[in-house]
């Protein structure tokens, strides 16, 4: 599916955009006038983190539970422990922060590394600086069956190099193969949204 056409949240239309039109995420680092994608800005992530905003769009999150998009490892050990009425953890800790509900889907389906199982990272991104560190390996595939997963809250630290996140509590998990599958869910959350505006 092509990403200007899917329903963006209002808080990631209002987010900067690149030559093309695609939104840059709050985290995502800038060189010479140019958004670094396959990179995740140290500073950027670390403010995200410490006051609570979303990966995405930047905004405000509120307590309660947390969104994030998950590749296929991590998609078929949530998908396990489920099954097995175990609880998860991600015991490893990831660099990819939480963001809102609304703005993981939409994140799932107009990545192109997040939205098919074949996708790539580009094997040319290069850190932009000092304070960025890489957000996945480069070149690696997504592979399998991914998932936006709610979670019911998230730790993190900040290091000197790295902000590291783990999550807790699966509240919510909705596996893909192509991320276009999360649709109808982006429509409904997108109308909730606006409803709960007009009150």
């Amino acid at each position: 599916m092509r990403f200007e056409l899917v329903p963006m949240p209002d808080e990631v239309g209002a987010r900067p955009k690149d030559g093309r039109g695609y939104p840059v995420p709050a985290i995502t680092p800038w060189q010479d006038g140019q958004p670094q994608f396959a990179l995740t800005d140290y500073g950027r992530s670390a403010d995200c983190a410490l006051e609570r905003r979303c990966s995405v769009c930047g905004g405000l999150m509120a307590r309660g539970p947390v969104w994030r998009v998950v590749g296929a490892a991590e998609s078929a050990a949530i998908a396990e422990a489920i099954a097995a009425g175990r609880p998860y953890r991600n015991l490893a800790p990831t660099m990819e922060g939480p963001g809102h509900r609304s703005c993981m889907l939409y994140a799932s389906m107009v990545c192109p590394y997040l939205a098919r199982p074949n996708a790539r990272r580009r094997v040319t991104a290069e850190p932009a600086a000092d304070g960025v560190t890489s957000a996945a390996v480069r070149g690696a595939a997504r592979g399998g069956t991914g998932a936006v997963v709610g979670f019911g809250d998230y730790e993190y630290a900040v290091t000197e190099t790295r902000v590291l996140f783990r999550f807790l509590d699966v509240v919510e998990f909705l596996p893909h193969e192509s991320a276009d599958e999360h649709l109808a869910e982006l429509r409904a959350e997108l109308a909730r949204a606006t409803g709960a505006q007009g009150r």
